[in-house]
């Protein structure tokens, strides 16, 4: 089965089982300032599974993109990758255990879906830890299901427990579905769970049924909801009983590309293979951000920062395959054309993905040609040691001062007989890393966006400002982007220059005359049709389900919108821009907070 064919019977069977497909999102969310992407399918759903009523109902089932940057360096085994691709169903106050254990094996089993004998099955449970007691609940369906005592695995908070998202929040149990890869046991305790290669998991249902207070109890949510995920990737890889998502249909076209482009035929060498794998995951990933209706470029900060390693990173390991041309614009096409059909916006975003792919690797080009010329300059110094090894710091300066990497330096080493003092080198790299990751682990670390009370009130100032630059600056302003804390608001707007302080003083104006004014905020729900023609403002590239929520500022703003936001504006507070500046070509950036 391939990844179309997964896809589309995943949504067919909960379509038959009464639920609504709903659009996946962009990969860039607006206003979770603690990730720089989406990293989950049911990221884009908090604000749902947190108690907003959900315009398509109460079942739901989607796919979604996600990109995951723990780790770069990480990907090129056989199994890690930056951009995947979640299936997922979700109940919000409607089934529970019960229908979704009994749904998630009857796709798993049944022939008309998946077919996967039932005695290649396992699964985890819930082993229960203080006041919250063992998920024999879940156990229990299963058992009824046919799953034997033995294949069910009773486990830790860190294996079956998600959430919450934040210190205090909705979490709950998990029960992880798991496939015997018919590998022997590593041992008399070898179960579900255990990460020795036996057990490959292929499927979770999260069941939302507490509510963790600053107290750090756990009270029982009166409305439960459920969020499952299916990793397309390793499913495909599982049904095809292939030993690394690789060897699938979703990498051997973008694979071919690479070995026509470097000549290098896949398998035949280890090293090279790592090499081969980084540059389809780096390249289809670049391709995804770059193709996204909210699409960042490269740059040295944030999601930016992360697209912009992913295509230098793609490059060096091209460089090592031995390709000196323009290596990644070949390969994104064959990405756009296996992935256009599920994900059209990267079909109508072709030329910037391939525009912004060869000017990023153009740049990276000239930073290599700069370090190999500081390299010469050095080398008349170098070569007087006779020990015939180069400094780990000089090494360093190279790659911090010039973009220049460490392993290019050693080659250029080697070819004078000269090595580099890794250790060295590893530990003012450390140090550095050290360094970075203290200053952006609030931006790292993960998570889901705040949802109290002042991000509330933020949310909604981001309407009341939308409207106020359109009327200052014209029809012309649309939204394109927000980011949102409990401290400040963030609104990235189309203008193509910067505003006068007469403008931001009468946007300002604007916005506290409407808060000043306690205006009623109100929400509706309709088609999408139906609210353009009542004049409810729809973000540009954003996928909207066939029902949306409208919310209406008084007379003042009408939005297309997920919410949440405050009852009446005069409960918000005192709106002040801190700034106003250039965030790219034709867009610009307000800084702004409630005081």
């Amino acid at each position: 089965m391939n990844a179309n064919e997964l896809r589309s019977k995943y949504i067919e069977f909960f379509k038959s089982k009464g639920h609504a497909q709903i659009q996946g999102k962009s990969l860039i969310p607006d206003n979770d300032p603690t990730v720089l992407f989406t990293t989950a399918g049911m990221h884009p759903l908090v604000p749902y599974l947190l108690g907003e009523e959900h315009p398509a109902g109460k079942r739901l089932t989607d796919y979604q993109k996600c990109i995951r940057t723990g780790d770069i360096d990480e990907v090129g085994d056989p199994s890690h990758l930056t951009l995947f691709e979640m299936l997922g169903n979700w109940s919000l106050g409607d089934y529970f255990k019960e229908g979704a254990i009994e749904m998630s094996f009857e796709f798993l089993t049944s022939p008309q879906w998946l077919g996967i004998p039932v005695e290649k099955i396992g699964v985890t449970v819930f082993e229960g830890e203080g006041d919250i007691p063992r998920d024999e609940e879940s156990a229990a369906i299963w058992k009824r299901l046919g799953i034997p005592e033995e294949r069910i695995s009773y486990r830790p908070r860190e294996d079956n427990w998600w959430g919450p998202a934040g210190s205090t929040g909705p979490c709950g149990p998990d029960t992880e579905m798991f496939i015997d890869m018919g590998k022997a046991p590593c041992s008399p305790e070898c179960a579900p769970g255990c990460s020795c290669g036996k057990w490959l998991e292929i499927w979770n249902d999260v069941f939302m049924q507490y509510n963790k207070n600053a107290e750090g109890e756990y009270l029982p949510l009166a409305r439960k909801c459920v969020d499952t995920g299916m990793g397309i990737e390793r499913t495909v890889t599982i049904l095809n009983g292939k030993k690394s998502v690789y060897e699938t249909g979703i990498f051997q076209p973008i694979i071919g590309a690479i070995e026509k482009a470097s000549g290098y035929t896949y398998g035949t060498d280890e090293e090279k293979d790592k090499s081969v794998r980084i540059i389809a995951d780096h390249t289809r990933a670049s391709s995804f951000i770059l193709g996204d209706p909210k699409a960042v470029t490269p740059s040295n900060v944030g999601a930016g920062y992360v697209l912009r390693r992913l295509i230098r990173r793609a490059v060096r390991h091209g460089r090592k395959l031995g390709i000196t041309g323009l290596l990644l614009s070949p390969i994104a096409q064959v990405v756009v054309e296996e992935f256009k059909g599920p994900y059209p916006e990267l079909e109508e975003n072709r030329s910037r993905i391939i525009e912004e792919l060869n000017k990023e690797e153009n740049k990276f080009l000239e930073t290599l040609q700069k370090g190999e010329h500081e390299f010469e300059k050095l080398l008349p110094n170098l070569l007087k040691d006779p020990r015939k090894i180069m400094s780990g710091r000089l090494a360093f300066k190279l790659y911090d001062t010039y973009g220049f990497p460490i392993e290019l330096t050693e080659e250029l080493a080697a070819e004078q007989g000269m090595t580099v003092n890794r250790d060295e080198f590893d530990e003012a790299f450390r140090k550095h890393q050290e360094l970075s990751r203290a200053g952006s682990e609030q931006v790292f670390k993960g998570g889901l966006g705040d949802q109290g009370e002042m991000a509330v009130k933020y949310h909604t100032a981001t309407h009341l400002l939308h409207k106020a630059l359109k009327t200052v600056l014209g029809d012309h302003v649309a939204q394109k982007g927000s980011n949102i804390t409990a401290e400040r608001m963030r609104f990235d707007f189309s203008h193509d220059a910067p505003m006068t302080k007469e403008e931001i003083q009468k946007v300002e104006e604007i916005v506290n005359e409407q808060i000043q004014k306690n205006l009623p905020v109100t929400m509706d729900v309709m088609s999408l049709d139906e609210a353009k023609k009542n004049g409810a403002v729809a973000l540009f590239g954003e996928k909207y389900e066939d029902q949306v929520k409208v919310y209406s500022v008084g007379d003042f703003s009408k939005e297309v919108c997920g919410g949440p936001h405050v009852e009446n504006t005069g409960s918000m507070g005192k709106f002040k821009i801190q700034k106003e500046q250039s965030s790219s070509a034709g867009v610009r950036r307000i800084r702004a907070v409630l005081e």
